[in-house]
């Protein structure tokens, strides 16, 4: 009897719970609604103590625009002298080598030259010729005064002594352009330096042979005077004007500063790197040599005004400059810059991106790293 009234009841409580789940709200079963977190702008940040974040202002600063380019020491092409050899032959002697420094005089090359002796063969053929008109000009005088010769004919014989005269001329001034004596026959040909300076290039050796008018055996440079030529690129060449002011730098000579001035700015582009020939006149003091690389600074001659800052409150990020700036409602923001030179003090130019007192938080990446934790 107990065991039948257990059942009733178990039985009477299952109906009431099935009455109750149909008369239900099936909302009352539904998952939770979802919250979305909204994340504030990355740009924009706000702490709960500002007045706690230590800033520094925005102040004006003049300065003159700066480029800074690679390039390489090249001698200056209006100081190259080539030393040209008007006789063909071959060399017998060389008497001075590439990389040597030369004066004016010295003896450089000796050839060995058809021309030298062809050129005396000439020379002495023609005093003979003078001789024998000279004599027949005397005779054609004696004659023409006892009224045995015409004038007409003595004419001939005057012009022809003028021409045999002009031919000697001719033929020693070749003798002597060879760098021959006329008074002193030789088969040999000297070639000297025609300026003072260092032997850049030199295309002959012992036994080889010159011709006239050829490749030039030796170049001579006046290095006193030298070019830096720098590549600049298409966007850079805005930023470089003619006469503005250089700093030359080399890794050999850390410590010392080159002035120089631009005096040329190619007007094509290499088609390949799209780069500009940009050339500086320097001195040299005699340690700048041929083929060495340099750091050139270009310096315009106009002055411009940027903002300074602690270069503490540039903050490098992704290979950009950022700076935080404050609002007056205490919101922080990030703003993209463009860093200049460094200045003296720990302060950095600001080419763009900042204006004049603008209030910037003084130490940029220990403030990043408190909004990223």
């Amino acid at each position: 009897m107990k065991k039948d009234l257990i059942l009733i009841a178990l039985a009477a409580s299952l109906a009431a719970m099935g009455c109750g789940h149909e008369n239900s709200n099936p909302q009352a079963y539904a998952p939770p609604p979802a919250q979305v977190e909204h994340q504030q702008d990355g740009d924009v940040i706000q702490v709960d103590h500002p007045e706690q974040i230590p800033l520094a202002v925005a102040v004006l600063h003049n300065s003159y625009p700066e480029m800074v380019l690679t390039g390489a020491v090249t001698p200056d092409v209006s100081r190259n002298v080539p030393v040209v050899s008007l006789a063909s032959g071959r060399v017998v002697a060389v008497r001075a080598r590439l990389g040597d420094t030369v004066k004016k005089g010295d003896l450089l090359l000796e050839i060995k030259s058809d021309d030298v002796t062809g050129g005396f063969s000439d020379y002495q053929k023609a005093i003979a010729d003078e001789k024998l008109t000279s004599a027949q000009l005397d005779r054609a005088k004696d004659l023409y005064a006892h009224g045995a010769f015409s004038l007409n004919d003595l004419q001939i014989a005057q012009d022809a002594e003028d021409k045999a005269t002009v031919d000697v001329q001719t033929k020693a001034e070749h003798l002597r352009l060879l760098g021959n004596d006329p008074d002193k026959p030789n088969n040999f040909v000297e070639i000297h330096a025609p300026v003072s300076g260092v032997i850049t290039d030199q295309q002959v050796t012992d036994g080889a042979s010159v011709q006239a008018f050829g490749p030039n055996p030796f170049t001579i440079s006046d290095l006193s005077s030298v070019w830096i030529v720098c590549d600049a690129h298409e966007d850079q060449l805005a930023k470089v004007r003619m006469g503005d002011t250089a700093e030359i730098r080399l890794n050999s000579y850390p410590g010392q500063i080159f002035k120089g001035t631009v005096n040329n700015i190619g007007a094509v582009l290499d088609p390949n790197l799209r780069t500009a020939k940009v050339r500086v006149d320097v001195r040299n003091p005699g340690i700048l040599r041929v083929g060495m690389f340099v750091t050139a600074t270009f310096r315009s001659q106009k002055q411009v005004v940027h903002t300074a800052i602690p270069s503490t409150a540039i903050l490098h990020l992704h290979d950009k400059d950022w700076v935080f700036t404050i609002s007056p409602d205490k919101k922080f923001h990030r703003l993209e810059v463009q860093a200049g030179i460094s200045l003296p003090g720990d302060m950095q130019e600001i080419n763009s991106g900042l204006a004049p007192e603008s209030q910037v938080v003084l130490n940029a990446l220990t403030f990043q790293n408190i909004v990223e934790q």
